[in-house]
């Protein structure tokens, strides 16, 4: 299967980029900035990928407004990029081929609570942190947690997961319903508030992931969860990663409800006590956190702390309270900062792989000897209870050698995933970063099929541009 091909971009800073610009400030005023600052704010700041920012952001606080911005860039062929919190880590805002940041910040309101449905509707701007603080007083929360506190449209765009994935699953299954914007200005609302439809194509779950390259999304129904009534968290040391994952294998194997479960290897942990001021024992461990009733609470634990035992783990170390529980899993997500610290002046190179459960050990540990034998400063952090875990170099981007042998590093790490039947990205995406693997993992046949997708959807090839596929 063959897609036509899409008409060329138009270039950026041309007469049709300056007539966009023009016309969107005729349309926004001062919420329309081509400001240099701003402009770069736009763009990748977070890993090695090099920063491209827009011609251009605005800064949108209604569907309607999204849509004016859409007809106006399909007019003139200029690319369109949608930006939400910026923390995404394989260059999604990024603007290669120039073009309109739209910035969905401002379009951050609870629409609806559906108390009695475990559900809401939400503005694609609003952020997980912001929602469940409003969420509290009535007793629920939204469980998808992927460490940065991002916006739910950047959330659903990359499909995240997070540290809770294991027990509540992905944006995938968290999503019930969207409203987003066609690349030819058109709104469409898809799914709806039931919990099961079998109502034509699926165009929920095809937004969902697809990194903005299909549509612009601007209003999410969301699925919501009681909060629990117990909730324990702990640490486990273990001797070895592979031990530690050994314990993570079998505790999902025996069906232990866990609500997290997370790898930091002796190198994250050693950056966790150094960043966020922890003393904990400088060896792999896992931190996990168990949800349910006192009595099911106590139940998982000691089920698991037998497992652990005979993994030969050191014994459980408990935080019990709300502070000290908030402190471990705040450190869990400044891993990313922590690692950093590791090399002053360095650059992240945050890649992630997810393998089946029972390759998890096999594959953490190959990887663990490759950093070594490759002389990196590379911690690992994983949400091993689904076989998913996260690399993070931290590279001299100016030394061409460490460059490229951190290159290789990543190339292997994804070939040693999709030789255990994994994928090249769990949660982080394709963006612009990991395009070369797409099709050793789907095959051309599919990669094929993507694309006549991207161009029925996106015919003029405006939306967000240079990720997910080549050209």
């Amino acid at each position: 299967m063959q897609a036509t091909a899409t008409p060329p971009l138009t270039a950026p800073g041309s007469d049709a980029v300056a007539a966009v610009v023009s016309g969107l400030r005729d349309r926004f005023g001062d919420r329309l900035s081509t400001g240099q600052a701003v402009r770069e704010q736009h763009a990748s700041t977070l890993t090695w990928a090099p920063s491209q920012p827009p011609d251009a952001v605005v800064f949108a606080t209604s569907t309607a407004e999204v849509q004016a911005v859409m007809r106006l860039c399909a007019e003139h062929r200029v690319p369109v990029i949608p930006f939400g919190t910026g923390s995404s880590l394989e260059g999604h805002v990024n603007a290669p081929f120039g073009g309109v940041s739209v910035d969905l910040s401002g379009m951050n309101r609870i629409l609806a609570v559906n108390a009695e449905d475990l559900d809401c509707v939400v503005e694609a701007g609003l952020t997980r942190k912001a929602l469940n603080v409003a969420l509290r007083d009535q007793g629920l929360f939204f469980p998808i947690d992927p460490g940065a506190d991002a916006s739910f449209g950047g959330m659903a765009a990359t499909r995240a997961s997070g540290t809770n994935a294991v027990r509540y699953g992905t944006m995938r299954d968290a999503v019930l319903a969207l409203t987003a914007v066609t690349p030819n200005g058109e709104i469409v609302r898809t799914g709806s508030r039931a919990r099961k439809s079998a109502a034509g194509y699926d165009l929920t779950r095809l937004l969902v992931g697809s990194e903005g390259t299909l549509g612009l999304i601007t209003e999410l129904t969301l699925r919501l969860s009681g909060i629990p009534e117990a909730i324990s968290a702990g640490i486990c040391s273990f001797p070895s990663v592979k031990a530690a994952c050994d314990a993570v294998i079998l505790t999902i194997q025996t069906g232990i409800p866990v609500a997290r479960i997370e790898l930091l290897d002796e190198m994250q942990v050693r950056a966790c006590n150094a960043y966020s001021k922890l003393s904990l024992p400088e060896t792999p461990l896992l931190l996990l956190e168990f949800h349910g009733t006192d009595a099911s609470v106590r139940e998982q634990a000691a089920r698991f702390g037998e497992i652990a035992g005979g993994e030969g783990a050191a014994p459980f170390s408990w935080a019990r309270e709300t502070e000290a529980r908030n402190r471990l899993w705040q450190a869990r997500h400044d891993a990313y900062w922590a690692a950093l610290a590791l090399r002053p002046g360095g650059r992240a190179v945050a890649t992630d792989v997810c393998v089946p459960i029972s390759r998890l050990a096999e594959c953490v540990a190959e990887t663990k000897r490759d950093i070594l034998e490759t002389g990196l400063v590379a911690p690992i952090v994983g949400h091993v209870g689904d076989g998913n875990f996260h690399v993070q170099p931290v590279v001299d981007v100016d030394d061409p050698e460490e460059v490229a042998r951190v290159a290789g590093f990543v190339d292997r790490l994804v070939a040693r995933a999709l030789a255990m039947d994994g994928t090249c990205t769990g949660e982080h995406g394709i963006g612009q970063k990991k395009i070369r693997y797409l099709e050793a993992e789907h095959g051309p046949e599919a990669v094929a099929l993507m694309r006549s997708l991207k161009q029925a959807f996106d015919p003029l090839g405006i939306m967000n541009p240079g990720k997910v596929l080549r050209g």
